[in-house]
């Protein structure tokens, strides 16, 4: 089974809460279920976390080398922001997929910018929680390509 670590971070904690018109009315424990289900649907190993901090999505990342097989990572405004995760998830070199609920790219000007995406070899954007499952598939995908 693989495994996939899903990091959540700033202001995914406040989904069903914050800007219902861009983000729905779904709680991020709703998120969490939705991912989790799929998960066990696919036959991989998930686990989710979420953090506002920085560093603590920094040190997820570093705590994943050599126990994770992929990483989804929503970072949130650090998407546009953070260095500091880009090269956390370059340090690492674990297969990784960005994934926005809402389409960043269609936003203000502001968000079309992605440190994560020069890293991620795949982004799925403006696709709601969906987003999310098709990043685990995604990642199971290339993971069975390496073990042929």
């Amino acid at each position: 089974m693989k495994k996939i670590l899903v990091i959540n971070g700033v202001n995914l904690n406040m989904l069903g809460v914050r800007e219902k018109e861009l983000y729905g009315d779904e709680s991020y424990a709703a998120l969490i279920k939705k991912i989790k289900a799929h998960a066990k649907e696919i036959g991989v190993k998930v686990k989710c976390v979420q953090s506002n901090y920085e560093g603590r999505i920094v040190w997820e990342i570093q705590r994943a080398l050599g126990a994770y097989d992929g990483i989804v990572i929503n970072p949130g405004a650090y998407t546009h922001t953070s260095i500091a995760i880009l090269d956390a998830l370059k340090a690492v070199s674990i297969p990784t997929v960005e994934v926005h609920i809402t389409d960043v790219d269609a936003r203000e000007e502001f968000r079309k910018i992605s440190y994560v995406s020069l890293y991620a070899f795949k982004r799925v954007i403006g696709k709601g929680f969906d987003g999310y499952l098709i990043a685990l598939d995604e990642l199971k995908a290339i993971s069975e390509g390496a073990e042929k």
